[in-house]
């Protein structure tokens, strides 16, 4: 399996913490609040909760350390446009994924609602260089840490492209790993769908979290 893709089907899995009356940074245990900072450990492809100090400790871009912090970004592309031709060369059979570069593995990495959650397009990515070649402007990625979330308008949604700190696909992955039913999810899993696309485009336009 894909390294990128376990580590999203570790924390899927995982469930809440046990224990969020306190939770603890990772790094030096000292409490920490909610909502808290990540950083992602670059080789064993995890994610981190931690405290402020930690997090700054790892936030200077290129330094080529095992951890890199999580940044708060959120932008949205309101002026681009992603065609249904160019969405159906990525062979993507619903209509919206993820995509994050992927610095150990040299490349980028694109997944979609499914029953486990989010499932991994196995097929070649040539084609989003394509799209990223034709949209230049969405081809600003910071590796590991931040995703292009492409969405397809549907009948009764809306489309679009937006970046967004993994942590936050994170948590998307693992909402819908609960709340996927039968074939299509379900009416819970695709209003969560909806619910999750306006809140990050919401934070998109004010600049960050709430």
């Amino acid at each position: 399996m894909n390294p990128s893709f376990s580590v999203l089907r570790r924390l899927a899995a995982a469930g809440p913490p046990t224990d969020r009356a306190e939770p603890r940074c990772e790094m030096c245990a000292v409490p920490i609040s909610e909502p808290h900072t990540h950083v992602v450990n670059i080789e064993g492809r995890q994610l981190m909760c931690v405290c402020r100090g930690c997090y700054l400790l790892f936030t200077e871009p290129g330094a080529g350390l095992r951890y890199r912090a999580v940044p708060d970004r959120y932008l949205a592309f309101p002026g681009t446009v992603v065609g249904p031709a160019e969405w159906d060369a990525l062979e993507i059979p619903v209509g919206l994924a993820f995509f994050f570069r992927n610095s150990a593995l040299g490349h980028t990495v694109a997944f979609y609602p499914g029953p486990a959650g989010a499932t991994e397009s196995e097929l070649p990515l040539e084609s989003l260089q394509a799209v990223l070649q034709q949209h230049p402007e969405l081809d600003v990625l910071t590796d590991d840490v931040e995703a292009l979330l492409i969405r397809m308008p549907e009948r009764g949604s809306a489309g679009g492209c937006l970046l967004l700190p993994i942590d936050a696909c994170y948590e998307f992955v693992g909402r819908m790993r609960l709340l996927w039913k039968g074939f299509d999810g379900g009416s819970e899993a695709r209003q969560y769908v909806e619910s999750f696309f306006t809140t990050m485009s919401g934070r998109a336009r004010g600049g960050g979290r709430p």
